[in-house]
């Protein structure tokens, strides 16, 4: 049965509260190589540029703008980044994990799911997360057994549409055109929106919105002026609604398809 949209998100910053996980272990990163330790500022910065999705990858641009040299090799900083984050074994039991994944707030509850199927919606994910570290969010913090899901490693990187295009396709139950439900994606970075945008470009007779949200640690009262700059540079890349909090997709989802 064709779904009224599909609704697919990004994880981070969307579903969960990275920025004392996946954040805090990039800044932490650049600081056991250089001894520098960048902000929020700086890794917002970054992100806005549209084209450091992958936080290795923007862990080492960090070191190379900040004039750090010898720059480690991709794989050692890989290992120091995911040390960090996991505390453990990424492949081996999350019981069993220490690190910094351990500090995550989720942003959204089981139940919301739910009302996203009681709507006709169909639903997914398209994160740039490792797998070990999208299945422990999905599965056991949010009880979620079989959710759809792209996953580092399963496309290429965002801002390809690759993924997105693939789940969306999944999920539509049909060929992506004019004739498929509204496709629909809630991210937080430029390079989220960037996505949907090239996605467009590949499929011009589809319905696409690009639904963004500034990540939580810009949403707290003395941050006004910074979530203004940031959900400025959403708009500026193409987003078609800012949205305060994830969980208001479903009702402006609603009132666009009337």
């Amino acid at each position: 049965m064709k779904p009224r949209a599909v609704l697919l998100f990004d994880i981070d910053g969307v579903i969960r509260d990275v920025s004392g996980s996946y954040r805090r272990a990039l800044a932490e990163t650049v600081h056991h190589y250089s001894g520098w330790r960048p902000g929020q500022t700086e890794v917002d910065a970054l992100k806005s540029e549209g084209l450091w999705n992958n936080d290795w990858e923007a862990s080492l641009e960090l070191l190379r703008r900040h004039g750090h040299d010898p720059l480690p090799s991709f794989g050692a900083l890989v290992e120091v980044f995911s040390q960090l984050y996991f505390g453990g074994d990424p492949d081996g039991p999350p019981e069993a994990w220490q690190g910094f994944i351990r500090e995550e707030t989720l942003l959204v509850q089981p139940p919301f799911f739910e009302q996203l199927s009681q709507h006709g919606f169909a639903w997914g994910f398209v994160s740039g997360a490792e797998p070990a570290s999208a299945r422990f969010v999905l599965h056991q913090r949010l009880g979620l057994p079989q959710p759809p899901l792209i996953a580092m490693g399963d496309a290429p990187d965002k801002p390809d549409p690759t993924g997105l295009l693939t789940l969306a396709a999944r999920l539509a139950t049909t060929d992506l055109g004019h004739e498929a439900p509204l496709v629909a994606y809630v991210g937080d970075t430029v390079a989220d929106v960037e996505t949907v945008q090239r996605a467009r470009a590949c499929h011009p007779d589809q319905a696409f919105v690009s639904l963004a949200v500034a990540p939580p640690h810009l949403q707290d009262a003395g941050a006004v002026a910074q979530r203004q700059v940031y959900e400025h540079h959403l708009s500026q890349a193409g987003a078609n609604h800012i949205l305060t909090t994830t969980a208001e997709a479903p009702a402006l989802l609603n009132r666009l398809l009337g």
